[in-house]
């Protein structure tokens, strides 16, 4: 099937090669030359784990090219995908700027019926919004709105896409469903569950589905919190509670704090929505209020125990002090910093008076562009090189398996605050650092 697809973003990136992979014929639009000049020269601008392979192998065979004509890929397809942005407007809605301009140029580009998907993550009440926008500018031919939330974690989104736990749609007509069908046709031979509802309930889908997993964060970031004040573990804690099959194990882990592009704008945006609808969720207003009291009470926690360490005053501890802080994405396999814990840890120490050097093996970059007078390098030697105390915030493989043995000699100070939980507390006292993690016992 000939498929158009908006928006050539992390999601319109990611589902458009997915969807050349298992077939069909897609041509990915953008209104960035550059980044279409890009994608044209072979180079991929998001970090993705075997994005650049599907996207080769798309482009090689044929069934995936890049343009910034809107018009001509309008004309040319029955099937329009909408995968352009959502970002949080400043009253913390969801912007829908991008998808109306998009409904309105499809509009105006249609030579004949066409049936619209909206990929992107938008509030209840979206797509029938689009259907009004295309009949409003174009009454001359027949508009069919369908609802496909994209459910792709980042670092994970081409298995995701590939060996997904369901396919979620929801239509208005038996037409556009039958397309659907046809769209996902490559999943049937391996079961995977297809839900079939109504626009509104595949659109809320998408944002109960992320808050609740929000949820499942900020619920073990507080019980480690809990652990620490008890002496409890937080590691046992979670296996025994992840065992029973009501909860699950996944997203049990203390950390950070969640962030990324999807929770933090979702949740807020489903909690806006719910007030307006006169049914507030106060569930998931209090997961964005601890989510958000948990980052910064960590900056606290970090000079008090830096302090501790340096034997230091405790009123203005990072005065002077060089800090590592490790890993600066919001997660491990992705170069994207939005609402990353170092967004927030980091600026706190600095306006303590602290130099901070971060490490990240793909979004130093882009953390370096946005965070002031931090200092980045993708060398993880570079940022331990005198440094005072080490912050883990992210958990890739490289950070993981770091020999403090080895690495102890380049720091100035050994102190290291695991905000991962990615070391045995046991042995980092062996070697002799001094050492604090999430809601688990300090060994001695």
């Amino acid at each position: 099937m000939k498929i158009a697809m908006i928006g050539t973003g992390y999601v319109g990136l990611v589902t458009g090669a997915c969807l050349a992979k298992i077939g069909h014929e897609i041509i990915c639009v953008d209104q960035d030359q550059t980044k279409i000049n890009a994608l044209c020269g072979g180079a991929i601008p998001i970090f993705e784990p075997g994005l650049k392979e599907i996207v080769d192998q798309g482009v090689q065979n044929g069934h995936l090219s890049f343009s910034t004509d809107l018009t001509q890929a309008v004309e040319s397809v029955d099937v329009i995908f909408l995968a352009v942005g959502t970002p949080q407007a400043s009253d913390g809605r969801s912007d829908l700027t991008q998808v109306e301009n998009a409904a309105k140029q499809i509009a105006k580009a249609a030579n004949g019926d066409k049936m619209i998907v909206v990929k992107s993550t938008v509030p209840v009440g979206t797509c029938r919004r689009v259907g009004r926008i295309l009949g409003k500018h174009d009454i001359e031919h027949a508009f069919h709105v369908t609802s496909n939330p994209e459910f792709l974690r980042e670092g994970d989104a081409v298995s995701d896409f590939m060996q997904p736990d369901r396919i979620v749609f929801g239509t208005n007509s038996t037409d556009a469903e039958a397309i659907m069908c046809e769209i996902y046709a490559h999943f049937e031979a391996t079961k995977v569950p297809v839900i079939k509802t109504s626009l509104e309930t595949s659109e809320l889908i998408k944002y109960s589905a992320n808050a609740f997993l929000a949820a499942k964060v900020a619920f073990i970031n507080e019980m480690a919190n809990l652990c620490d004040a008890t002496g409890a573990n937080v590691d046992d804690l979670a296996v025994g509670i992840g065992l029973d099959s009501r909860i699950g194990a996944a997203f049990l882990k203390p950390g950070p704090g969640y962030g990324g592009s999807c929770f933090p704008k979702d949740t807020l945006a489903l909690t806006i929505l719910a007030q307006e609808a006169d049914s507030p969720s106060r569930i998931i207003e209090s997961v964005v209020d601890s989510n958000s009291n948990h980052i910064r009470r960590l900056g606290r926690k970090i000079a008090d125990f830096c302090a501790d360490c340096w034997q230091t005053d405790k009123k203005h501890p990072m005065i002077d002090k060089r800090i590592a802080v490790l890993g600066l994405a919001f997660k491990a396999n992705t170069d994207d910093i939005r609402s990353a814990a170092s967004t927030v840890i980091a600026p706190l120490l600095i306006k303590q008076g602290a130099s901070v050097i971060g490490f990240d093996p793909e979004a130093a970059a882009a953390a370096g562009a946005a965070i002031d007078h931090i200092e980045t390098t993708t060398k993880i030697d570079e940022a331990l090189s005198g440094a005072d105390a080490v912050v883990v915030l992210t958990e890739w493989d490289a950070i993981k398996m770091i020999n403090w043995a080895e690495k102890k000699t380049l720091l100035n100070a050994p102190v290291v605050i695991d905000l991962r939980n990615l070391y045995s507390p046991e042995s980092m006292a062996k070697l002799g650092f001094q050492y604090l993690s999430l809601g688990r016992p300090t060994a001695e």
